[in-house]
């Protein structure tokens, strides 16, 4: 007779807050040694998150160079004879919300061909001049990101204007920090030459496990950008780059 080993959590997003602060490394008995009946046993159990000393309990997240994860083990003792199981389930864990509320920081901005930072022959480029706003670079995390551009003219028709999120992960110590910036994800928000002088929304949502609030400690930090891309039927890439701040409340 196979016998199979699961384990399920009550809140189907898996969500869970750090009370008091932090998580450790615990073992817990859910139960004693016996015999288990034919058919599904059922064991329930619950235990609070909790730590020692004064490591603090980051909220997960799922990176290229840092990882922050949680995750139940459940083990099976079996006799001699019979193999030991053993299940794996992650969980997520979410920070505590800031108390004060964020105050939107609407930024403004002009796209030229002057204004291009990391461009060597600015006279080469085609003459277009784009304009724009976000409406906040210190971001809710559980809200989008909104705003919108507007093309006022150009000279060279426009291919697509996409979003662009980025992590940027710092690691390291005293020796040395290495600073990795990786793609999140990629949002189209304009296909085509768009009508010059249209207001085009942006809207970006945050996605889950891949972002985080800021977060900056002693050995690492995650961080997060924004980029506006405008890509040129002549396959020159114009883009904007712009810092958020994610928090939760």
């Amino acid at each position: 007779m196979s016998v199979s080993l699961d384990i399920k959590l009550k809140r189907a997003n898996k969500v869970y807050h750090e009370g008091p602060i932090q998580l450790i490394s615990s073992n817990i008995e859910v139960a004693k040694a016996g015999k288990v009946p034919g058919g599904k046993t059922e064991i329930p159990f619950e235990f609070p998150l909790l730590t020692k000393g004064n490591k603090v309990l980051y909220e997960t997240y799922h990176g290229v160079f840092v990882n922050i994860q949680y995750s139940l083990r459940c083990d099976l003792k079996r006799s001699l004879l019979a193999k030991d199981l053993s299940r794996t389930c992650e969980f997520i864990v979410h920070s505590q919300p800031q108390k004060s509320k964020v105050v939107p920081t609407p930024v403004n901005f002009t796209i030229t061909p002057d204004t291009l930072q990391n461009t060597r022959e600015k006279s080469s480029l085609p003459k277009f001049l784009i304009r724009g706003h976000l409406d906040a670079t210190n971001c809710v995390i559980s809200q989008p990101l909104t705003g919108e551009v507007v093309v006022e003219n150009s000279e060279v028709p426009i291919k697509s204007i996409e979003l662009q999120l980025v992590r940027v992960e710092t690691c390291g110590c005293a020796e040395g920090y290495a600073r990795d910036a990786t793609e999140i994800q990629n949002i189209q928000i304009a296909e085509g030459d768009v009508c010059h002088g249209l207001s085009i929304p942006i809207y970006m949502v945050f996605p889950r496990l891949f972002t985080c609030p800021t977060l900056e400690t002693t050995n690492f930090k995650v961080e997060f950008e924004i980029n506006i891309v405008i890509v040129l039927h002549d396959d020159h890439l114009i883009t904007e780059n712009f810092p958020l701040k994610l928090c939760r409340v």
